[in-house]
C-alpha cells in the first residue's frame, strides 16, 4: 500500500495555488475502505448504520499544536508521546473514513509521522488506522501582516498576524482519508480578503465617526484576509461520486475588545462563507476566488459535508447571534440528525458553573471549555447536503464509566479540550 500526501503551497504575493504530489510507504492492512467496525454510539436519522459500507466523515480539533515552530515534527518523529497517543486511540476507536483535524501545525512531515507512528500504531489495544490519502495546506496563523491589526501601537505578534499565531502554520489543518482526493480539483481560500465579502461585518472604530473602518482604508484593509487559517474545498472520490468536504476552523468569537469585536465579526463571516459558497444557485457565491484566481462557488447539485471547529454555538457563548445558523438553517444543508452523547450532558452536570445557566442541550456539546466562562459547548460540525442520507451521528464523549473516556479525561485533557465528531451517511453507488 501506498500513501499519498497532497501538498498546497500559496505564493503570499499573489493569487497561485500548485499542488505537490509525494509518496511515502505505509503499514498495509487495517486503513482502507470496507473496514466499519467502530466505536461510538450516537444518534442518527434515517437508521442506525445498519446498511452496507456506510462512510463516516468526522471532525476533530486534536489540540496537535506547540508553542514553537518545529516542536511538533520533533514531537511526532518517534512513537510514544501521550498527547499524540490519545489522540490517535481516539480517532482508531470512533474510525473515520474521511476526518478533518484542526489545530495540527502545518508541517507535511509531521502528519506523515503521526500517521505511521501513531494511527497505524495500536493504541491501548485499539487496531490501527491507516489513510492512503491526505490533504495539507498552509495556513494564515503566524503570517506577518506587517500592519498593527489590533490598533495598539505596536506591529507585531499573534494579533497582527494574517491569522493569530506566534508562527507561521500554528494551530493550522489537516484531511485524512481512505478515500481518494481529486487533488487536481482542490480549491483553497487562503487569500480571499474579507473586504471582497457583499455585506462583509467589518468591525468599526467607535473613535471615529465613519464606519466599518476598524481597519484602515486602504493597504491595511487590503491586506485583510477572511480566513484565520484557510478554507479547503477538498473533492473525495467515492466510488463514483464525489463529496467536497468543506473544511475551515473559524477564529474564536473573543479575545478582542467587546465595543469592537473584530473576532466574533470575522467568526460571522468566516461560517458565512460556506453558506454562501454552496448556494443555492450561482449567484450566492459569484464573488468568491480562490487561490488560483477562480471565481464562483460550489457548482449546483454537487455533493458536500461541512466540516470543522466553527468555534460558535447556536444558543450559548460569546459568538454573533445568527452565526451558526447560517449553516444550520441553510435551505442546502442537512442538520436534522445532532450528532449527540450521553457524557456530555454527564460533565455538564458534573462540573456546573456557566453550564448551569445554558440554552443548549448539553447532549450536543462539542468542547469542555472553562467552567466560569464560556462552559461547554456545541463548537464542532459535520454538515451534509439535504440528500445524502445519514444513518447515524454522534460525539465521541463515553461516560466517565466507560473505558474509552480514558484518553478524552477532564482538565488537564489527555488529548484535546474539544471532541471528535461524526455522521454516517449512506454509501453512494459504487
Amino acid at each position: 500500500m501506498r500513501r499519498t500526501t497532497v501538498t498546497a503551497t500559496l505564493a503570499a504575493a499573489g493569487l497561485v495555488a500548485t499542488a505537490a504530489l509525494s509518496s511515502t510507504a505505509a503499514y498495509a492492512g487495517q486503513g482502507r475502505p470496507g473496514d466499519h467496525h467502530r466505536g461510538g454510539k450516537g444518534h442518527g436519522h434515517g437508521g442506525h448504520g445498519h446498511t452496507k459500507d456506510p462512510v463516516r466523515f468526522a471532525t476533530f480539533n486534536a489540540s496537535l499544536n506547540r508553542a514553537t515552530e518545529g516542536a511538533l515534527g520533533a514531537e511526532l518523529a518517534s512513537p510514544g508521546s501521550a498527547q499524540p497517543a490519545a489522540v490517535a486511540q481516539i480517532i482508531q476507536t470512533t474510525r473515520p473514513d474521511v476526518l478533518l483535524l484542526n489545530e495540527f501545525d502545518y508541517d507535511p512531515q509531521a502528519l506523515a509521522d503521526f500517521q505511521e507512528n501513531y494511527l497505524e500504531v495500536g493504541q491501548d489495544g485499539q487496531r490501527p488506522i491507516t489513510y492512503r490519502y491526505s490533504f495539507i495546506a498552509p495556513s494564515n496563523t503566524g503570517v506577518p501582516s506587517g500592519f498593527d491589526y489590533n490598533n495598539n501601537g505596536v506591529v507585531g505578534g499573534g494579533d497582527d498576524a494574517h491569522g493569530f499565531g506566534l508562527f507561521p502554520g500554528q494551530y493550522g489543518m489537516a484531511v485524512l482519508s481512505r478515500y481518494p482526493i481529486d487533488t487536481e480539483s482542490v480549491r483553497t481560500f487562503q487569500l480571499f480578503r474579507w473586504k471582497d465579502m457583499p455585506g462583509a461585518l467589518l468591525p468599526d472604530d467607535p473613535s471615529t465617526p465613519e464606519p466599518a473602518d476598524w481597519y484602515s482604508p486602504g493597504p491595511e484593509l487590503d491586506s485583510f484576509r477572511l480566513s484565520s487559517k484557510s478554507h479547503w474545498d477538498v473533492p473525495v472520490r467515492i466510488g463514483r461520486e464525489t463529496v467536497h468536504l468543506l473544511a475551515s476552523h473559524p477564529t474564536p468569537p473573543t479575545f478582542d475588545d467587546p465595543a469592537v469585536d473584530w473576532n466574533g465579526r470575522r467568526n460571522h463571516d468566516e461560517i458565512r462563507f460556506w453558506a454562501d459558497y454552496v448556494g443555492p444557485g450561482k449567484k450566492a457565491g459569484a464573488y468568491i476566488y480562490d487561490d488560483d484566481g477562480v471565481y464562483g462557488g460550489l457548482k449546483p447539485g454537487e455533493r458536500f459535508v461541512i466540516a470543522g471547529d466553527q468555534n460558535s454555538d447556536p444558543f450559548d457563548g460569546d459568538s454573533i447571534d445568527g452565526s451558526a445558523q447560517q449553516l444550520l438553517d441553510h435551505p442546502l444543508v442537512d442538520s436534522r440528525a445532532t450528532p449527540s452523547s450521553e457524557g456530555g450532558v454527564e460533565q455538564a452536570a458534573l462540573q456546573g458553573g456557566a453550564n448551569a445557566d445554558h440554552v443548549g442541550d448539553p447532549a450536543y456539546d462539542t468542547a469542555d471549555f472553562a467552567d466560569g466562562a464560556p462552559g461547554n459547548l456545541r463548537a464542532d460540525y459535520v454538515l451534509p447536503r439535504k440528500g445524502m442520507r445519514v444513518l447515524d451521528a454522534g460525539v465521541h464523549w463515553p461516560l466517565s464509566s466507560d473505558p474509552a473516556f480514558l484518553p478524552v479525561g477532564t482538565f488537564p485533557f489527555p488529548s484535546s479540550d474539544h471532541r471528535l465528531v461524526w455522521i454516517d451517511v449512506a454509501s453512494p453507488r459504487r
